[in-house]
């Protein structure tokens, strides 16, 4: 009996340490690989580099250019460069996406596939805001991808890419999603994924898999400090992609809305200044005059908690939400405005080409300059050709930093105040009356322009 009951234990211990080394078992990928690698082709570019010299820093007019050009080897004038990248198959009579910066400036993009077919491809547009471009080869009967949705991805879920690092065709990586709707530097209209797969040159534009063999992103970026993997890649949400790559393939450009506002981060700090319980929203540090925002009468150091029926949880998610509204469509956008929620009705614009801003004023001499004890700075009111320079009817230029309150927040010598909360200053005198009525420890918003940038800072008051 003794030895049945001790064989029966031993018999349940295996199950269990079967059934967790089974649980334990790293994914096979090799399905997916096989069903969906087809679809997914390398894409090699040529670029023309024109020299406009013969001599490398010698001018055509200098004297010495003419004894150069008899008794030196001259370079060409032009010269072929190539590179790699990848991208997939959306459609079945040859249509391609891949990234922007790929194809940029190709003068010949050659696409081969898995069955080493090559095809000449065309670029029906490209997007350079969203790094998207599309591309087409005339071909029929193509293997396409299987679009999967971003917004269900889960972060700590196996990812796989399958691309051509450096040329290699066809290589599969894997990883998991390390971030959702992450933000990148001068990238306001992606919300990228972030995982730690092995991305590399040449991996640009391929896809990024799901485990259902979807595709749910296109890897599009690296940080790196090598050139190679670190295992911080960035995948632009295939639902993004696809937006764009509609609006490329009818009209070979993408129409954006947009409303005339500059926005900033609500930190904690700038919430309790405005009175808001939470920092969620995005804060306008200023409204560019006739654009849509002004006239529906949106203020700067209004918060915009709403867009259009979507919550704008942080800064990041405006710009994107504005992009993808179609210019000349009525909103609704609801605003914190002096410790009250509020709604106004926007007609939202279209994006036009990026200009340039007002150029940033610079302090004369002779201006009265002024102590501001709980702030810690030193304070000028502008001049008559400042105030018309920034088109403002009054500011206060920071002519010193002293407290370290001041200091933390990053104010700078040159910095022109231009609102204390949602309240312009004019003048000195009255900047002080105001700051009299704030109490002792508080944070107060300053709006600041600081050369092209206007954009608030909170500064917790001097308690003395």
């Amino acid at each position: 009996m003794l030895k049945r009951y001790t064989a029966l234990l031993w018999l349940a211990a295996g199950v269990i340490i079967g059934a967790s080394a089974r649980a334990n078992e790293l994914p096979d990928f090799t399905t997916l690989v096989e069903k969906q690698g087809a679809a997914v082709v390398n894409i090699s570019t040529t670029q023309i580099i024109r020299n406009t010299q013969v001599f490398p820093n010698i001018p055509e007019s200098d004297p010495f250019y003419d004894f150069f050009r008899r008794f030196a080897p001259q370079m060409p004038r032009e010269q072929e460069s190539q590179s790699l990248g990848s991208g997939f198959f959306i459609s079945t009579d040859g249509y391609i996406m891949t990234n922007a910066h790929v194809v940029d400036h190709a003068e010949k993009i050659t696409v081969r596939l898995t069955d080493k077919r090559e095809f000449l491809a065309k670029v029906i547009g490209a997007d350079k805001r969203t790094d998207v471009a599309l591309l087409k080869i005339e071909a029929s009967g193509l293997p396409i991808i299987t679009k999967g949705d971003p917004n269900k991805l889960k972060v700590g879920e196996w990812v796989v890419a399958i691309g051509s690092p450096f040329g290699f065709d066809s290589s599969v990586t894997a990883g998991i999603v390390s971030a959702k709707g992450r933000s990148l530097p001068r990238d306001n209209f992606v919300p990228f994924i972030q995982t730690d797969v092995a991305i590399n040159p040449g991996n640009s534009g391929g896809p990024l898999f799901n485990m259902n063999g979807e595709v749910v992103g296109i890897n599009s970026q690296i940080y790196t400090r090598s050139g190679g993997s670190m295992g911080l890649s960035f995948a632009i949400p295939i639902d993004v992609a696809m937006q764009v790559a509609d609006q490329l393939r009818s009209t070979g450009k993408v129409v954006r809305g947009r409303i005339g506002v500059t926005i900033q981060e609500l930190t904690r700090e700038l919430a309790e200044s405005f009175g808001l319980s939470k920092p969620n929203g995005a804060l306008v540090s200023s409204v560019e005059k006739n654009a849509p925002a002004d006239k529906a009468g949106i203020e700067a150091s209004d918060v915009i908690l709403k867009f259009d029926g979507k919550p704008v949880e942080s800064s990041n998610d405006l710009p994107r939400i504005v992009a993808a509204t179609k210019p000349g469509s009525k909103v609704t956008v609801e605003l914190w405005r002096k410790g009250a929620s509020r709604q106004v009705t926007v007609v939202v614009g279209q994006m036009p080409e990026e200009g340039s801003m007002v150029a940033p004023a610079t302090n004369q001499d002779g201006n009265l300059t002024e102590k501001i004890p709980r702030l810690g700075i030193a304070v000028s009111e502008l001049s008559k050709e400042q105030l018309q320079e920034l088109d403002v009817t009054g500011g206060l230029v920071v002519e010193n930093v002293e407290g370290s309150a001041a200091r933390a927040a990053g104010l700078q010598e040159g910095d022109v105040l231009l609102a204390i909360g949602n309240v312009q200053i004019r003048s000195i005198a009255q900047f002080n009356e105001f700051l009299k009525q704030i109490a002792k420890g508080r944070n107060v918003a300053l709006l600041v322009r600081r050369g092209e940038s206007v954009l608030y800072v909170a500064i917790r008051l001097d308690e003395k």
